[in-house]
C-alpha cells in the first residue's frame, strides 16, 4: 500500500522541525562557543570528539531499545515525541553556556553539548528508521526518502542564509541574547512539527522476523556481520565528513581567510539552494542513470567546488558569482549524496535481513545518526585544533600562516574525503543491479 500524500508531507514537516534544530548546532555552535562565550578552539574541537566517542556507544543502544520497543504506537512514534521534548530543552540550554564564567563555564558546556548528543539520538534514529517500514518497492522509497531530505535542506538553507541576521535581529545586536532566543523559537517548531508526524505517519513492523528482543551483546553483531553496512560507514562518513567541515568552517574563512564575512550568507544561500535542487532532480537522476554513476556525480561536484574556491579566493576573493557557484556546485552533489545514501541505508537494512535472518531498522539506521554527529564532531576537532596550531585569534586579523590554514581546512582536506568516500564506494559496495535484485527477490521467497 502506496503512504498517502499527507503521511508523507507530515514525514516531511518532521525533517524540517528536527533539522532546523541540529543545523543551529551544527553550523553556529563552534562561532558561538569561541567568538561569543570565549572557549578555546582547542578545548571545543575535543568536546565535540569525545562526546562523539561516547555516541558511538550510545547510539546503536538507542537502536537496540527502538529495535526492542512494542508498543500500541509502534515502536518509532513513541520515541520521536520523546526525544524531541527533551531534546528541544537541552538545545536552548547549549546557547545559555554564556551565562556562566570560570570553571564552571567549561563544566557547563561540557555536560550540556553531551547531552545534547544523546537526547538527539533518541529522537533521530526512529525518525530515519521508519523508512524501511513505509515501503519494500524500491522505486517508491527513491521517491519517499526525497521528501524528508528536502524539507531537512530547506532547514539547513534557512538557518545558513538568515541565521545570523535571524541572531542579529531577535538579539538587537547582543549575540548572545539573539542565539538564546533563536534556539527557543526553534525549540517550539520542532515540538510541533513532531506532534504532525507522530500523529499522520504510521509504521508497519515486521515482528515475524524478530521472534526474540535484541540484547545488548548482539548490536555489534549486526553492526560488523553486515559488510555492506561497514561499507557505507566508510562511504559516508569521508562524505560527511567533506561537508560537515566546509559548511562548519565557512564563517571562519568567509570572515578571516577572505576578510568579508557578508560573503557567507551567499555561500550558504547558493548552497542551501542547489542541496534542494539536487533532492528534487534525485528522482529522476537515478532512473536516467545507474546509481554508482550517481554517486560519482555526487562526489564530482563537490570537488568542482574545491576548484572554484580555490581560484575565488586566489584570484577575486570577493567575486560574488564565483562564491556563490562553489557553495552551488559543493551541495548539489550533497543533495544527490543524501537521497542516495539514505536509499542505501534501507537496503542494507535489507541485506541484513537477507544474510542473517533477523530485521534491525533501528540498530542499523542508528548508524546513519552516529555518523552525522560523527563527521561533524572530527570536522569541529579539525577546525580547532588546526585553528589552534594555526594560531588563530577571535576578532582579529589573521597573519598569512593562519590564513594558510584556513585555506587547507575550507579546500584542501574536503576534497581529500570526497575522493577517498568515492574510492571506498566504488571498491566495497556492491547492493548495485543484478545483486540487490537477488537480494530482494530472497527476502520475497522468504515471505511467501
Amino acid at each position: 500500500m502506496s503512504l498517502s500524500n499527507t503521511s508523507k508531507l507530515s514525514y516531511g514537516i518532521g525533517a524540517l522541525g528536527k533539522d532546523l534544530a541540529c543545523s543551529v548546532v551544527y553550523i553556529y555552535l563552534m562561532f558561538y562557543y569561541t567568538d561569543v562565550v570565549g572557549l578555546s578552539a582547542a578545548f571545543v574541537g575535543s568536546l565535540f570528539l569525545v562526546a562523539r566517542i561516547w555516541d558511538a556507544i550510545n547510539d546503536p543502544m538507542m537502536g537496540m531499545i527502538v529495535d526492542n520497543t512494542r508498543s500500541r504506537w509502534g515502536k518509532f512514534r513513541p520515541w520521536i515525541l520523546i526525544g524531541t521534548v527533551i531534546n528541544s530543552v537541552v538545545m536552548v540550554s547549549l546557547f545559555m553556556t554564556h551565562a556562566f564564567e570560570g570553571t564552571w563555564l567549561y563544566v557547563y558546556a561540557a555536560v550540556s553539548y553531551i547531552l545534547w548528543g544523546m537526547t538527539y539520538t533518541i529522537m533521530d534514529i526512529p525518525y530515519w528508521s521508519m523508512i524501511p517500514s513505509l515501503s519494500s518497492d524500491k522505486n517508491e522509497r527513491e521517491s519517499i526518502v526525497v521528501i524528508p531530505r528536502l524539507f531537512a535542506s530547506l532547514a539547513w538553507f534557512l538557518m545558513g542564509s538568515f541565521g545570523l541576521k535571524a541572531i542579529e535581529w531577535l538579539g538587537n545586536g547582543d549575540n548572545a541574547l539573539g542565539f538564546q532566543r533563536v534556539s527557543m523559537v526553534i525549540a517550539v517548531f520542532f515540538i510541533v512539527s513532531a506532534i504532525v508526524t507522530v500523529l499522520n505517519v504510521r509504521d508497519t513492523v515486521k515482528v515475524e522476523k524478530q521472534a526474540e528482543k535484541i540484547k545488548p551483546r548482539d548490536v555489534m553483531g549486526i553492526i560488523f556481520k553486515n559488510d555492506q553496512l561497514v561499507a557505507l560507514i566508510g562511504i559516508v562518513l569521508a562524505f560527511n565528513m567533506a561537508m560537515q567541515l566546509a559548511g562548519g568552517f565557512a564563517i571562519y574563512y568567509f570572515t578571516y581567510a577572505v576578510g568579508n564575512k557578508d560573503l557567507f550568507p551567499v555561500f550558504m544561500m547558493l548552497s542551501g539552494a542547489a542541496e534542494i535542487a539536487g533532492l528534487v532532480l534525485f528522482p529522476k537522476v537515478v532512473q536516467t542513470f545507474s546509481r554508482p554513476t550517481v554517486w560519482k556525480m555526487a562526489c564530482a561536484f563537490p570537488v568542482l567546488s574545491c576548484a572554484l574556491l580555490l581560484f575565488s579566493g586566489l584570484v577575486m576573493p570577493e567575486n560574488h558569482i564565483l562564491v556563490g557557484a562553489s557553495g552551488a556546485a559543493l551541495k548539489l552533489g550533497s543533495g544527490f549524496a543524501l537521497a542516495l545514501s539514505t536509499v542505501m541505508l534501507a537496503d542494507v537494512v535489507d541485506y541484513g535481513e537477507y544474510k542473517n535472518g533477523v530485521r534491525t531498522e533501528s540498530v542499523i539506521f542508528s548508524v546513519q545518526t552516529m555518523l552525522v554527529k560523527g563527521a561533524s564532531a572530527i570536522a569541529g576537532f579539525l577546525i580547532g585544533i588546526g585553528l589552534t596550531i594555526a594560531g588563530y585569534v577571535p576578532n582579529a586579523v589573521q597573519s598569512e600562516s593562519t590564513i594558510f590554514a584556513m585555506r587547507m581546512l575550507m579546500i584542501g582536506i574536503p576534497l581529500v574525503l570526497v575522493c577517498l568516500s568515492f574510492l571506498i564506494y566504488r571498491r566495497y559496495y556492491k547492493l548495485n543491479g543484478e545483486f540487490h535484485k537477488q537480494v530482494m527477490d530472497g527476502l520475497s521467497k522468504e515471505a511467501a
